[in-house]
This record gives structure tokens, C-alpha cells and sequence, in this order.
């Protein structure tokens, strides 16, 4: 035993002499006096995350800091600077950072003094400069959400009822202080329901829907895309509707808690009913808007209108709107409205099918 002992001895001294020291904590004085110790994560023109060692990560306005002091190195972008696709990072100083009297002192080899109202970013140097020079896998940097929903009924009618959803984004660089370009996004939603009675059929509910989508930046704000879209119904009689294409889009708000995208283009859609089948070339245009309120409440809302130019009758849109409130840590409540319409089903068929739905909703890393 003793041998075994000895060498574990040495793995672990030889583990610790290969340990880089930890930095010294970083200090963010309050001009209420309180004192905060820890590590900055990233700031803004106007407000500053920290994670403080004993309440964790905070946001406070720059208008409420006194003093930070910082031994670690970090980036400081400057308002001047535009990093775009192919970033030029010559006008960014790196140091140590110390903020006081609305003035930003850059240590280094090259010292700098900022106004606090010129500084875009302050971000710690290792996230720039991974930022800057990686490119994540095909299978990293995805974010998103988790939805699911059910309920279950025993007593003379027997019903059951499913609801999920599966939201995934991958947007690079993922950073939003850098220029975008280029975005995938994966949806796939499930409503499922069935209420049976002895001697009466069955009545069954089945909404299924997917998606894929692809956007190229060509500036920061002005994208090209292309779209992949499949659709069942069984209310509308519907048994699939895929939907190909592709044009342009514009994001005409793209902040940290709000969002507007704005699209069109062209689209070939194929839709297949129990009795019938017919392929049409249609436009697309498509509006989504997101915004986070007090206490991480999110707002999502889309509109999308599928006119067809091959058949006027055969017009199909799609309207939504959606909340989340946050419930524990990752999970939430998800409140979510669907409009289906179809202008033109089969016969015996409603043009609109909505659906509301509840669920749990965990948000993914």
C-alpha cells in the first residue's frame, strides 16, 4: 500500500504544480457602498454582468458603479469599432481593466484611457479571442427549448392529450457583440388527442409540425435563406404539406431582449389530402418578434402567409404567439396559441384550426 500511496502523492503534487494559479478576483464597488467580489463577465455601454462569489451573477447599470478594479486581462471594444466578418481587432485594446469617474483605464503594453460612454464592450480576453479566432462544430454552440404537455382523463368518455416541441438555434459567432453570419434553425412541434366512449367512434386530434432553416448574413442585418417546411392536419383533412424555398431576409431589430426578422420569397408547396393532391408556387412572407420583459417573461409572436400564384384559392398562412414565465431555474411556464389556415381544404373541412397550448418548457444550455 505504501507504494501506491507514494505515487498517488507525486500524480497529485505534479497535477498541482501544472495548475495555473487562479487570477485574483476582480472588485466592483456600488455607489451605495456595497462591495462585490468576483469576476466580470461581460458589460455593456450601460450595464455590467458580474459574478459575485456569494449572489452569483448580476446585471447593474453603469450609473450605479463607483469603482471596478480588475487583475485579469480583458478586451475593451470600443464604440469606434466595428468588428465584422472578417474582424479587424487592431483598435481594441487589451489589459487589465479599471473603471472610475466615467473613465475606462486599459493597462498593457500599449496604456489607454476610454469614456465610459465610448466603450462599446468589455469582454474577458480569453471569450475574445476565442471568439474572434474559433469556429465552432457543426455539432456545437446549439441553444433552445424543450416543451412538453399532457393530460388524461378516466370516466365515461376516456380522453388523453400530448403537446411538445423541440426549439433549436445555432447562431455563429454566437456572440452579439460580433457581426452574424450565419444562423440554422430546427423546429418540430406535436399535438396529439383522442377522446373515446364505448359504442361511438373515436375522435382523434393529430398536429404535426417541422422545419429547417437556413440564413447566410450578407450584412449585418440583411441575410439570405433558404426554408424547409413539412405539415400534417389531420382536423383539415390534411395528410402532409412540404414547402421548399428560399429568398430574402431582414432583421430589423436584433438586441440582447428584442427581435424582429422580416422575410419574403418564393416557395414550391406540395399538399397532400385524403382525396386530393396539388402542387402549387406560391410567395412567402413571414414576420417573428420576440421580447423579454421584468423577470425573463418572453413574448414570441409569427406571422406567415403562404399566397399561391398557380391556384388564387389555394392560399395557406399561419399565425402564433407564445409566453414563457420563468418557474425554477431552467424551467418555465409556456403558454402557446396556433392558427392553422388553409383557404381552400376538402369538403367537410374548417378553413382555421386552433389550437392552445400549456406545457413545461425547459431551456437548453
Amino acid at each position: 500500500m505504501r507504494p501506491i500511496a507514494l505515487l498517488c502523492l507525486t500524480i497529485a503534487l505534479s497535477a498541482a504544480a501544472q495548475t495555473p494559479p487562479s487570477p485574483p478576483p476582480d472588485t466592483l464597488v456600488l455607489k451605495d457602498g456595497e462591495k462585490l467580489i468576483g469576476h466580470l463577465v461581460q458589460s455593456t455601454d450601460t450595464s455590467v454582468r458580474f459574478s459575485s462569489d456569494v449572489l452569483g451573477t448580476v446585471t447593474v447599470d453603469w450609473a450605479k458603479v463607483q469603482e471596478f478594479q480588475s487583475s485579469s486581462q480583458y478586451a475593451v471594444i470600443p464604440k469606434s469599432v466595428t468588428l465584422g466578418r472578417k474582424p479587424d481587432v487592431s483598435g481594441v485594446p487589451k489589459g487589465t481593466v479599471s473603471v472610475a469617474e466615467d473613465k475606462v483605464n486599459v493597462g498593457g503594453a500599449a496604456p489607454q484611457t476610454l469614456t465610459l460612454t465610448n466603450v462599446a464592450h468589455v469582454i474577458p480576453e480569453p471569450t475574445f479571442e476565442k471568439a474572434i479566432n474559433g469556429q465552432p462544430g457543426f455539432f456545437h454552440a446549439w441553444h433552445g427549448s424543450i416543451t412538453a404537455g399532457a393530460a388524461v382523463v378516466e370516466a365515461t368518455q376516456n380522453s388523453q392529450s400530448y403537446t411538445g416541441s423541440i426549439v433549436l438555434v445555432r447562431a455563429v459567432p454566437a456572440e452579439d457583440w460580433l457581426a452574424r453570419r450565419n444562423r440554422t434553425t430546427l423546429n418540430f412541434s406535436e399535438t396529439y388527442g383522442l377522446v373515446s366512449q364505448p359504442g361511438t367512434p373515436s375522435v382523434k386530434t393529430s398536429i404535426t409540425h417541422g422545419d429547417i432553416e437556413r440564413d447566410e448574413y450578407l450584412t449585418h442585418s440583411v441575410y439570405v435563406f433558404g426554408i424547409g417546411a413539412w405539415d400534417h392536419n389531420f382536423s383539415q383533412g390534411l395528410i402532409l404539406q412540404q414547402t421548399y424555398g428560399g429568398g430574402l431576409g431582414w432583421s430589423v431589430i436584433h438586441q440582447p431582449k428584442r427581435s424582429l426578422d422580416l422575410k419574403v420569397g418564393g416557395t414550391y408547396v406540395r399538399q397532400e389530402f385524403y382525396n386530393m393532391s396539388r402542387d402549387l408556387g406560391s410567395v412567402l412572407f413571414d414576420e417573428k418578434y420576440s421580447q423579454v420583459f421584468i423577470h425573463g417573461i418572453t413574448f414570441t409572436q409569427e406571422a406567415l402567409v403562404l399566397p399561391s400564384l398557380t391556384e388564387s384559392k389555394a392560399l395557406s398562412a399561419m399565425g402564433s404567439a407564445g409566453l414563457a414565465i420563468p418557474a425554477y431555474k431552467r424551467f418555465s411556464l409556456n403558454f402557446n396559441v396556433v392558427d392553422n389556415y388553409l383557404n381552400d381544404p376538402e369538403p367537410g373541412f374548417k378553413k382555421n384550426s386552433i389550437t392552445f397550448t400549456t406545457g413545461l418548457t425547459y431551456v437548453l444550455p
